[in-house]
C-alpha cells in the first residue's frame, strides 16, 4: 500500500502509519524498551536481560553499601553512636550489675517499664541494637583499615614522586644561580635532605624527597588500636566474672561461687576459670577528717589481709587500699566500702544464748548511719516452750548527738558515741517460704511486735553493754561492748584488660601522631644554562596544612646554599630586579636553552606567582655570603 504524507508534520498514513500510531497510543508494556539501571547500563529485552539487569543492580547496591560502611565518615559516626548507646547503661539500672535496683525501678516506674523492656534498656550492653552498632563499627574499621594499609605499604615500597614541571607554582619556592655543576648541586641536596631524615632520590634533573610518613602510621595505628580495644572489650564481656563479698573482721573468704553475696559472669564464663585463693580480714582501719570543710571525709581505708594462693599455698600478708587491690593470678580484689558490725547477744527466757555474733549494718548516709536486722532462726523457745523465731529491726549510729537532739542520725563516721536502737518481733521470719530475702531487712508480714506493759511498741536505744528485756519473760537482747568493722570486697576477673589498656595507649599515641606530624615533599632542581651557570630551584609542598613549611624549606635552602652558594656576578633569576631584556617568549621552565639572565617562569605569557615574585635575590657582583642565602617567601604559604 502506498504511503502519503499529510500536513506540515510529515506523518505517514496508510497501513504502516496506522501501525505506528497504534503502537504509540497503546498502554501495554513494550519488551523492546531498554530500562536504565541505577549503576549504568540498560535492561535488555527478554528473560536473560532481566536476569543480568537484576544481578547488576544487586551487585551495584551491595558495592555502594560496602563503600558507605567502610568510609571514615561512617566509622566516626558509628563510634559516636556507640558512645551515645552506652549512656542508658550508665543511667538506667542493669540486670547484670544490680538486679535489686532493677526491681525497685520496675515498681517505681510502672509506665516506663514495658517500654524499657521492649527496648532492652535493662540489658543495654547485650541488646540487639547495641550489638548491631558494635558489629557494624568493627566491620567498618576493618574495611577502612585494610585497603589503606596496603596503599601505605605500596607508598613505602615506592619512591617520592618526581618534580613537577613548574616548581614556581608550589606554596613555598625559591631559586638562585651557582657556579657548581648540576651534579654537584644534586649531590649536595641529596646529602642535606637525607641528613634531615627525608626519603630522597634523584629523578632526572631534580632531587625528590618526602617526609612525615609517621602521620599515616599514627592514623593507621589509631584505627588498629580501636579494633584491638573492641576485641578486648568483647572478649572481656564474654569471659569476665565479678562478685562482691562483705567480710567482718576475723572472718575469711574462699574464691568459690557459693561464697559470694552476689556473682555475675559473662555468657562464656566457666567456674573452672576462677582463681583458687582465699583470704582472711585481719583488721580494718578507717580514719576521717575531724574538722574543717571536709569534716567526716575518709582519709584512710586500709584492710589487712592474710591470703593464700592455691589450695594449700603459703600465707602472705597484704594491705589493701582503695585503688590498690590484691592481685592473685588474673583476679583482682578491690576494697569498695566499709561499715560497722556491732556484736549482739540474744537469750531466751531461761538465759540460754540463742544468738551471739556481729551483725553487719548497711550505711545510709556519709556519716555511716546504718540499718540492719538481727534474725534468730533456730534454738529459741517462747515462755511456753513453743519453738518460735525472733527478729530485731536495728538502727546503728557511730556518733549519737544525744537524747533530745533530733532524730537517730550519726553526726560523725567514727565510733565516738555509738548507739544501737532496737525494736523486737516474734513469730515466723518467712525464711522457709522459698522466696529469697534481704538479710539486712525484716519481712514482718508474719511477725508480731513486742509491746511493753503499757501496750506500746517495745523500742529502746542501747549503749554498749546495755540490755533490753523482752516482756513476759521472753528473753533479752544485749548490745555488747565489742564493735567490729566490716569491709566489702569486689573480686574481678577481666580477661584481655591489658590488651584494652594497651590499645587505648596506642590509640592516644597514634591520634597524637596523626594530628601533629605533617607530611611534606621537597624538590631541588639543578639545570645548566648556556652561560655555564647552574640554575637551582627549590620548592616544597605540604600534604596537609602546615604553617611551618616555608620555615622548614628556608632551613633546607640555607644548608644547600652553603654547599652551592650564589655565583659571583650573576643576576637574580626572579623578582622585580630580574633582567628587563628577558625574552618575551621564554619558556616557563628555564633550562640549558634559556637565554642568560632569563628568570624561570618569566615572560608576558607566564603566570605570575607571588612566591616567585617575592623570592630573595642576592646582589649581583657581590661575594657569596650566607646572609644572601635565598629563603622562601612567607606569602607562598598562603597561596
Amino acid at each position: 500500500m502506498s504511503e502519503t504524507t499529510t500536513g506540515t508534520t510529515g506523518e505517514k498514513t496508510g497501513e504502516a502509519g496506522d501501525t505506528e500510531a497504534g503502537t504509540r497510543l497503546s498502554t501495554a508494556p513494550v519488551e523492546s524498551t531498554a530500562v536504565p539501571g541505577s549503576f549504568g547500563g540498560r535492561r535488555a529485552p527478554g528473560v536473560w536481560g532481566r536476569i543480568t539487569w537484576t544481578g547488576r543492580e544487586v551487585t551495584g547496591w551491595v558495592r555502594w553499601f560496602w563503600r558507605q560502611l567502610t568510609s571514615m565518615r561512617t566509622a566516626l559516626l558509628l563510634l559516636l553512636l556507640l558512645s551515645l548507646a552506652a549512656v542508658p547503661g550508665s543511667l538506667i539500672p542493669q540486670n547484670r550489675v544490680d538486679p535489686i535496683k532493677v526491681e525497685e525501678f520496675r515498681e517505681a516506674h510502672t509506665t516506663l517499664t514495658p517500654l524499657y523492656d521492649a527496648l532492652g534498656m535493662f540489658n543495654v550492653y547485650s541488646s540487639v541494637w547495641f550489638s548491631a552498632i558494635y558489629i557494624l563499627l568493627f566491620v567498618s574499621l576493618i574495611g577502612c583499615i585494610v585497603p589503606r594499609t596496603w596503599q601505605f605499604v605500596g607508598q613505602l615500597r615506592g619512591r617520592p614522586p618526581g618534580a613537577p614541571r613548574r616548581l614556581d607554582r608550589m606554596p613555598a619556592y625559591t631559586t638562585w644561580r651557582t657556579a657548581k655543576s648540576p651534579d654537584e648541586v644534586r649531590d649536595a641536596a641529596l646529602g642535606v635532605l637525607k641528613g634531615r631524615r627525608f626519603r630522597a632520590h634523584t629523578a632526572g634533573e631534580a632531587v625528590a624527597a618526602e617526609k612525615g610518613y609517621l602521620r599515616e602510621v599514627g592514623n593507621l595505628a589509631f584505627h588498629l588500636a580501636l579494633i584491638v580495644m573492641l576485641i578486648a572489650f568483647g572478649w572481656g564481656e564474654l569471659f569476665k566474672s565479678e562478685g562482691n563479698k562483705l567480710i567482718v573482721e576475723g572472718d575469711g573468704f574462699a574464691n568459690t561461687p557459693v561464697q559470694y553475696d552476689d556473682f555475675r559472669a559473662g555468657s562464656l564464663f566457666s567456674y573452672d576459670d576462677l582463681e583458687p585463693f582465699s583470704f582472711d580480714l585481719d583488721d580494718f582501719r578507717a580514719t576521717f577528717a575531724p574538722s574543717g570543710p571536709n569534716r567526716g571525709t575518709p582519709r584512710t581505708y586500709e584492710a589487712t589481709l592474710t591470703y593464700r594462693e592455691g589450695v594449700d599455698g603459703a600465707e602472705k600478708k597484704k594491705v589493701v587500699q582503695v585503688n590498690k587491690p590484691l592481685e592473685v593470678g588474673g583476679s583482682k580484689v578491690y576494697l569498695t566500702s566499709h561499715g560497722y558490725a556491732p556484736v549482739v547477744t540474744v537469750r531466751d527466757g531461761k538465759g540460754k544464748v540463742v544468738f551471739s555474733q556481729p551483725v553487719p549494718m548497711l550505711p545510709i548516709d556519709q556519716n555511716i548511719t546504718s540499718q540492719g536486722a538481727v534474725k534468730v532462726l533456730d534454738g529459741y523457745r517462747d515462755p511456753k516452750g513453743k519453738e518460735e523465731q525472733l527478729g530485731f529491726s536495728t538502727v546503728f549510729v557511730p556518733t549519737f548527738a544525744g537524747k533530745g537532739s533530733g532524730t537517730m542520725f550519726s553526726q560523725f563516721p567514727a565510733l565516738d558515741f555509738p548507739v544501737l536502737a532496737v525494736a523486737g518481733f516474734h513469730g515466723s521470719l518467712g525464711v522457709d517460704s522459698g522466696i529469697p530475702q534481704n538479710v539486712y531487712q525484716l519481712d514482718d508480714r508474719k511477725l508480731k511486735q513486742f509491746k511493753d506493759e503499757n501496750g506500746d511498741i517495745l523500742r529502746k536505744m542501747l549503749l554498749p553493754g546495755e540490755t533490753m528485756e523482752l516482756p513476759g519473760g521472753a528473753g533479752s537482747i544485749t548490745f555488747e561492748k565489742e564493735i567490729k568493722e566490716w569491709a566489702n570486697f569486689q573480686v574481678v576477673r577481666q580477661p584481655a584488660g591489658g590488651w584494652a589498656l594497651g590499645g587505648a595507649l596506642v590509640a592516644i599515641a597514634g591520634l597524637s601522631g596523626s594530628l601533629f606530624i605533617q607530611r611534606r615533599r621537597v624538590w631541588v632542581r639543578a639545570t645548566a644554562g648556556e652561560d655555564g651557570v647552574t640554575v637551582v630551584e627549590m620548592a616544597g609542598l605540604g600534604r596537609s596544612e602546615s604553617a611551618r613549611l616555608p620555615q622548614e624549606l628556608g632551613e633546607l635552602v640555607g644548608l644547600v646554599h652553603d654547599r652551592a652558594p650564589t655565583a659571583p656576578g650573576t643576576a637574580p633569576d626572579s623578582g622585580p630586579d630580574a633582567a628587563p631584556d628577558a625574552a618575551p617568549d621564554a619558556a616557563p621552565d628555564s633550562g640549558p636553552d634559556a637565554a642568560p639572565g632569563t628568570a624561570p617562569g618569566s615572560g608576558p605569557d607566564a603566570t605570575p606567582d607571588p612566591a616567585s615574585e617575592t623570592a630573595p635575590h642576592p646582589g649581583s657582583g657581590s661575594a657569596p655570603d650566607p646572609a644572601d642565602s635565598p629563603v622562601p617567601s612567607p606569602e607562598g604559604a598562603d597561596k
